[in-house]
């Protein structure tokens, strides 16, 4: 029994996903892990991915992709309402349907809450992420109903992962990216609640680097973005006037298996990231701090059995607490709420 127990513990650290001793079971006692729970347990779709997550006047509000698999021409956008406790049944809020003979699959969706007007949910439809195109939906009753769908203008994609950051001037900062000229990364900006973009240069070019779906950090003036990459770390780049111009792409010392990943600017000034901690797998999944967005100190690890725990999105919401949600195995989506006082 000892020598299965060493012969799995060394595959583990040669597979680069060996975290700690500590059991699943005993995850949920980790200082700042406050609750976990799935948001459904069965729904009319086989698989699911790419949830994200908001708070609205009204409370949480979750959405993701859902259907037979990823690329499925049946893959909608499902929304889920949590109050008094619970999550509501899911609904499909936007599919690809064209006509009766034509429907493509959708991606990606992401909520944002700006300072003022109604929720907005971005996400993508299209064959592939190399062919596709941003569509919007607003709701003024925090996901309850939802607006007739806006094709964004083209060569604007929206936030293509991670939610947006709202400056003080109110102008919203859309971390994006493409796919069909290698992988670039590059910002969107807009100062009227999304009717209007204007769009930066590609930050990396695809010989630099293969980079996208930027998460967007605040610290003080700076602006930081961090990014999925196929160069097995994440990769940042900084902005000192508020997006419209960026540093050259570099490489930070976190592993990256070509996953998703997002992060949100806590109140206290911190930073806090959502990442699997590996370079190869979708196992584990972690929480890390910082106070520069440089140098991180991992705090909690949400998840460290086999399987995929992927494409997670993370904020923070008014009483404090952090909000989390993530594909657990494509087969649910997880929430979890943790407390960073307690890092």
């Amino acid at each position: 029994m000892l020598k299965q127990i060493i012969l799995s513990l060394t595959a583990a650290v040669l597979a680069g996903s060996f975290t700690s001793l500590q059991a699943a079971d005993d995850l949920t006692k980790q200082p700042g892990y406050v609750l976990g729970e799935f948001i459904y347990e069965d729904a009319p779709f086989p698989q699911c991915h790419a949830s994200t997550i908001e708070e609205t006047k009204d409370g949480l509000v979750a959405a993701w992709f859902g259907g037979t698999h990823e690329k499925n021409p049946d893959v909608g956008i499902w929304v889920s309402r949590r109050s008094d406790g619970k999550w509501s049944t899911p609904v499909e809020v936007a599919n690809g349907v064209v006509s009766a003979e034509q429907r493509y699959p959708t991606w990606n969706p992401v909520l944002f809450q700006p300072k003022t007007g109604p929720l907005l949910l971005f996400y993508k439809n299209g064959p592939s992420p190399s062919t596709w195109w941003g569509e919007l939906l607003r709701s003024n009753d925090g996901g309850k109903t939802w607006s007739k769908m806006e094709r964004l203008p083209d060569g604007i994609y929206g936030p293509i992962k991670n939610k947006p950051v709202q400056l003080e001037d109110g102008t919203i900062l859309s971390g994006s990216s493409t796919e069909h000229d290698g992988w670039r990364v590059h910002m969107e900006l807009s100062t009227d609640n999304g009717k209007t973009w204007t769009v930066t240069e590609p930050l990396n070019t695809k010989d630099e680097m293969d980079a996208i779906q930027p998460a967007l950090l605040t610290f003080g003036g700076t602006i930081r973005i961090l990014c999925r990459t196929r160069q097995g770390q994440i990769s940042t780049a900084t902005s000192t006037d508020g997006g419209k111009s960026w540093s050259k792409m570099s490489l930070i010392d976190l592993p990256n298996p070509n996953s998703g990943i997002d992060a949100v600017s806590l109140k206290d000034g911190r930073g806090l990231l959502i990442y699997n901690h590996t370079k190869r797998g979708r196992s584990p999944l972690n929480v890390a701090v910082s106070t520069n967005g440089t140098d991180w100190k991992q705090v909690v690890t949400l998840e460290n059995e086999p399987g995929e725990y992927s494409y997670p999105a993370i904020i923070q919401t008014s009483d404090g607490k952090v909000h989390a949600t993530y594909t657990w195995k494509r087969r649910r989506v997880k929430h979890v709420v943790l407390d960073p006082s307690a890092w």
